[in-house]
Parts: structure tokens; C-alpha cells; sequence
């Protein structure tokens, strides 16, 4: 649900101006636009380049990444942060009584869960496009980092057993959660956890997450049109 509005309401979103097609669709702006038309909140979108790096960019986001939600004169950095200070605003995303739970479940999808599950994606990447990702590592490492993305992928699988979403309630958690596991799964980390990938299903199945995709997409389309010399 991206707007034109520029009161001090209307969320602006900061994203890349363009990344290479291998990464489209994992970017973490992801995350934000699928809490917000969770939430539905219109929003705007601005954007930086992916390299080098500007001031302004640095100023808003010291590691110089993205995303960045901006409401007025205030920013917010990190997707965790930002889809608990949205998750915050009410119960769409924060059921009523979950807030320890939702919280504790969004950190370890982003720290317990993502740093496995991403290193051994990135090393895959490393294989298909040396060019960006750099050299691929010796495929005994590429082995060993996928045995310790399965192991973060047991526990999930366990605590996902006899119900559809995290707390019980779809919230933030799963948002952040089922993102992971996504972009995992499109490269084929979630065979042996078949649970997982039905998870995944059930929640990018969700009207809101295909807004937010088709938004998502839709913005690189744009991005490419917009490099292509007149």
C-alpha cells in the first residue's frame, strides 16, 4: 500500500535504488512493506544507492544498509527494531498478552536463526556469482555451515509442532521468522524440514505479504527501467 502522502504520519521507507536480479525478493525492505500492509498503513518509499555510500545514507544508518523507516523527523534502523516499534502500535502484530513471547521469537529468527541460515545462502550465492558474493569457499565449509543452519532449523521445527504460528497468533514474529526461512528455502535449505516449508507457505500466502512482494518487485522493475539510457 505505498501512498504519496507526506504528513509527519505517513511512514517513508528507505530501500536501495537498485540491486543485481540475484538478490531481488530477499532484500529486508521486505519485512517492513509486509508489516505494513499487515498493518494497513500506507507508506512512501525513498531510496539510496546501493553504492558508494552517501553521508545522508550514514547518517540515518551508521552500517550503511537497509531498511530505514522514517516518520517525521525520526528514523529507525534494523528490521527487527522496526517491526517491533510497528508491532507496538497495537495488537494486528502484538497480540494482546504476547508481547514477551513475540519478542523473544522475533530475536531468534534474526539472531539465532538468520546468521546460520544467511552464511550458508551466501556461500551458495558465492558459487553462482562469484562476480558479487566474491570467491566460493571449499565445499566442506559450504557442508558445515549447512549443518548449523539445520540444527537452528530442528528447534524452529519443534516449536512450530501442533500449531500455525509462533505465539499461537500471527504476529511480527512470524513475519521476521517466516522471511528467513523464505529465503532459505529458495534455495533449497528447507528439504529436510518440510514442516518449515508449509509454514512458509501459510504465511507468504497471506494477502498482505503479496502486496508487499508484488510492491518489492515492482520497485527493481522500476529501478531497472529508470538505468536504461533514453
Amino acid at each position: 500500500m505505498t501512498g504519496s502522502g507526506t504528513g509527519t504520519g505517513t511512514p517513508v521507507l528507505v530501500t536501495y535504488d537498485w540491486v543485481p536480479d540475484l538478490v531481488r525478493g530477499s532484500v529486508r525492505d521486505m519485512r517492513i512493506r509486509w508489516a505494513l500492509e499487515e498493518l494497513g498503513r500506507p507508506y512512501r518509499v525513498e531510496t539510496v544507492p546501493l553504492g558508494p555510500k552517501s553521508a545522508e545514507h550514514l547518517a540515518m544508518q551508521p552500517f550503511g544498509q537497509v531498511p530505514i523507516l522514517k516518520t517525521g523527523d525520526h528514523s529507525l534502523f534494523e528490521s527487527g527494531a522496526i517491526l517491533l516499534h510497528l508491532a507496538s502500535e497495537g495488537t494486528a502484530l502484538m497480540p494482546e498478552g504476547q508481547a514477551g513471547a513475540v519478542t523473544q521469537w522475533l530475536f531468534a529468527a534474526l539472531n539465532s536463526v538468520e546468521p546460520s541460515s544467511f552464511a550458508w545462502v551466501l556461500m551458495r550465492a558465492a558459487k553462482r556469482a562469484p562476480e558479487i558474493f566474491g570467491a566460493a569457499p571449499p565445499e566442506n565449509q559450504i557442508d558445515g555451515a549447512a549443518k548449523r543452519m539445520r540444527a537452528r532449523l530442528d528447534g524452529v521445527a519443534r516449536a512450530l509442532q501442533g500449531r500455525d504460528w509462533l505465539t499461537g497468533q500471527f504476529s511480527a514474529a512470524d513475519i521476521a521468522m517466516a522471511d528467513v526461512l523464505r529465503v532459505a528455502g529458495a534455495d533449497g535449505g528447507l528439504g529436510e524440514h518440510p514442516g518449515l516449508a508449509v509454514y512458509v507457505a501459510r504465511a507468504t500466502a497471506r494477502p498482505a505479504f503479496r502486496r508487499a512482494m508484488d510492491a518489492h518487485m515492482a520497485h527493481w522493475d522500476a529501478a531497472d527501467a529508470a538505468r536504461v539510457p533514453a
